[in-house]
């Protein structure tokens, strides 16, 4: 990793990333009888538990409302889940006050031109590799991944990486 961007990544306290898109491929399946599916990627989740396990939070901060990321958010133990919002930003600057923290502190990981405002904001920002083309260009990063296909866990292992904790991680898994 560049020097400028382990900078940005040792001050990260909390992540947060857009639903569709980023932890999911940004398919949405809804059946005859109206019922929504996502496919969630696994290691996406647990390099999401990973990251809470070495005090990083997690929220969720989504334009859609879905039970199903209701769901997958409690599987995860993350509280802050903001659902249905149409402006992102208003609703980052109210996280960051909730946790007491610095634009530098947070890392936002987005997909869509919806998510530029707080991508600019963010200490780090990260657009998924099938992002937007102007999406792109608002991030610090561009994950070598694909939103759902492993996006969320790169961003994950970065921060621990950058923080110093990945050798821990490694320890503990024997690898």
């Amino acid at each position: 990793m560049k020097k400028d961007m382990v900078e940005k990544l040792r001050k990260i306290k909390l992540l947060i990333m857009d639903v569709d898109g980023v932890m999911t491929d940004g398919r949405i399946i809804i059946d005859d009888e109206g019922r929504e599916s996502k496919n969630f990627n696994v290691r996406d989740g647990h390099g999401i538990k990973i990251l809470q396990r070495y005090g990083i939070s997690v929220a969720l901060l989504t334009g859609r409302q879905s039970n199903v990321v209701k769901h997958r958010a409690r599987d995860l133990d993350i509280k802050d889940v903001y659902q249905k919002v149409f402006n992102k930003k208003e609703v980052y600057e109210k996280i960051m006050k909730k946790h007491k923290l610095l634009p530098d502190e947070t890392a936002f990981i987005g997909d869509d031109i919806v998510d530029i405002p707080v991508l600019k904001r963010a200490g780090f920002a990260v657009a998924v590799a099938d992002a937007e083309d102007v999406v792109k260009k608002s991030a610090h990063y561009v994950a070598k991944n694909r939103g759902g296909h492993g996006a969320v866990r790169e961003v994950c292992e970065m921060i621990l990486q950058a923080q110093g904790k990945w050798a821990d991680v490694a320890a503990r898994y024997e690898f």
